[in-house]
């Protein structure tokens, strides 16, 4: 099992022929999750065959335009598709009203139910929780108020020990279910077999850290300390942390430090400056603090394991 993340957009400001600003998919537990949405998105998503009827939530980190400005186009094309499932927005306060003024003034009201959860705390807070997964914000350092998120598989159903089971009749399929939930199971003649004689250990949770812009923050490391997969962003390179700090971002060192401290598994970084035709640099400058480093690619699908 893993988290699979798609790639649709890595870098910044102003989109280019074979530059697209921030996008990417998040698929978890069934989940299909679309973090960011900048001009373009739903056209690298048909580029790249996502679904359209498979995202119900999205998730802006911050209303600069590189990251949210494809969402009015991609909710209105979804009216157009006679889309009937509810769609969640979870963004920073403001966004809806933002979305609703171009929804009004073009006449577009959606026939879908369009939900907006607005948010504004500065600390950690659980925002979309069920069965499976939950997702929880990352509070960031940006030029206005901007959030990374956190996406957590729980705990799942223990494993059916086929070899064990094997020796007792008395065990059918029926009852397969109540062992992977943790019961013990009684024999006709009213031997307890213990659950764990008869079932493996769940598979380990799985967790993915999306840090969208921010300056150099070590505080987030807290919150994601030891998860699996993060991506951060990485800007600039060290011949412009002065502009970083100036804008609030950060370079490729800043990112891997970031991933050395909270002790992840595998850090991903993008968000790159057009100033930058090659992007060697950003690897080899990450790397040299971070050897389990890779380069964002828009179409590139990465396994979190």
């Amino acid at each position: 099992m893993s988290i699979e993340l798609t790639i649709l957009g890595c870098h910044s400001a102003t989109p280019r022929e074979n530059a697209h600003p921030t996008s990417q998919i998040v698929t978890i537990k069934n989940h299909t999750f679309l973090v960011d949405c900048g001009e373009g998105t739903q056209v690298q998503l048909r580029k790249y065959s996502v679904k359209f009827n498979k995202i119900k939530h999205i998730f802006i980190s911050h209303l600069h335009g590189d990251h949210f400005y494809g969402l009015i186009g991609l909710i209105s094309t979804f009216r157009l598709l006679n889309r009937e499932t509810e769609l969640h927005v979870y963004a920073p306060k403001g966004l809806k009203e933002i979305i609703t003024l171009q929804l009004k003034l073009s006449k577009s009201w959606t026939q879908y139910p369009l939900y907006f959860h607005e948010l504004s705390s500065t600390k950690s807070e659980i925002i979309f929780e069920d069965e499976k997964v939950i997702v929880s914000t990352i509070p960031l350092s940006h030029r206005i108020y901007t959030n990374g998120f956190l996406f957590k598989e729980k705990l799942g159903e223990r494993k059916l020990n086929m070899e064990a089971i094997a020796y007792y009749p008395d065990i059918k399929i029926c009852d397969y279910q109540n062992l992977k939930n943790g019961n013990d199971f009684k024999l006709d003649d009213g031997t307890i077999l213990k659950n764990s004689k008869l079932t493996l250990a769940p598979n380990k949770p799985l967790s993915y850290a999306y840090c969208s812009d921010t300056e150099y923050y070590p505080e987030i490391t807290t919150i994601i300390n030891n998860i699996d997969g993060l991506y951060h962003e990485a800007t600039f390179l060290n011949d412009k942390e002065v502009l970083a700090k100036t804008t609030k971002h950060s370079t490729a060192q800043h990112a891997a430090e970031i991933a050395k401290m909270a002790q992840v598994k595998k850090l991903i970084i993008g968000h790159f400056s057009s100033r930058y035709k090659n992007k060697d640099g950003f690897l080899s400058e990450a790397k040299n603090v971070f050897k389990n480093t890779l380069l964002a690619e828009e179409g590139k699908v990465f396994k979190i394991m």
